[in-house]
């Protein structure tokens, strides 16, 4: 009997081992299938970050192509820059050439005093402006003292004489005037 008694005590445990294994299957298949989703999450993200790896080297790319291309324009625009300014000069240049060319002196002087002022004209019209120093006090930003001179015909600090004409382009000094200042001692 006791065969019989171990032999059902073991069937039970047959069964309880089995409905574990049954129960572990259903657990690996929850697992599984969990695991699946994760899988499927992870290749999702990694095909998202693929795309933004992408996007980031064609922007790149595009950067840089833009780079060279203001690159290119700004130096083109650079080399260019006076282009009208040089066509307006070119005529009077021209004519300058004419006048020297007639070989009569009264002709040259009229030719010369006529492209003086077309030259005069032209740089007016872009800007440039003569800086006015007679009777001025001498200012650092506009002029440049090359000599000073103790006068008692000036005040202390005003400009004596023009010793070079000075220019602004616009409100830009550009050349500063040369002058004389007086200093009294």
């Amino acid at each position: 009997m006791t065969d019989t008694k171990e032999l059902k005590q073991l069937k039970e445990e047959l069964k309880d081992l089995q409905s574990e294994i049954r129960e572990k299957n259903s657990q690996k298949e929850e697992y599984d299938q969990e695991l699946g989703k994760k899988e499927k999450i992870i290749k999702e993200q990694e095909e998202k970050l693929d795309d933004y790896y992408s996007q980031l080297q064609r922007l790149q790319a595009d950067f840089e192509n833009y780079k060279k291309r203001s690159e290119k324009d700004l130096s083109e625009y650079i080399r260019y820059a006076n282009e009208n300014l040089i066509l307006k000069i070119l005529e009077t240049y021209e004519d300058l050439g004419r006048a020297l060319n007639s070989g009569k002196s009264q002709d040259l002087q009229e030719g010369v005093e006529l492209i003086y002022k077309n030259l005069k004209n032209i740089l007016e019209a872009e800007g440039l402006q003569e800086i006015c120093v007679e009777g001025e006090k001498f200012d650092p930003f506009k002029h440049e003292a090359l000599m000073v001179e103790d006068n008692n015909e000036f005040e202390n600090g005003t400009i004596i004489e023009e010793l070079g004409k000075g220019y602004t382009l616009d409100s830009k000094v550009i050349k500063y005037s040369k002058v004389k200042v007086c200093k009294k001692r």
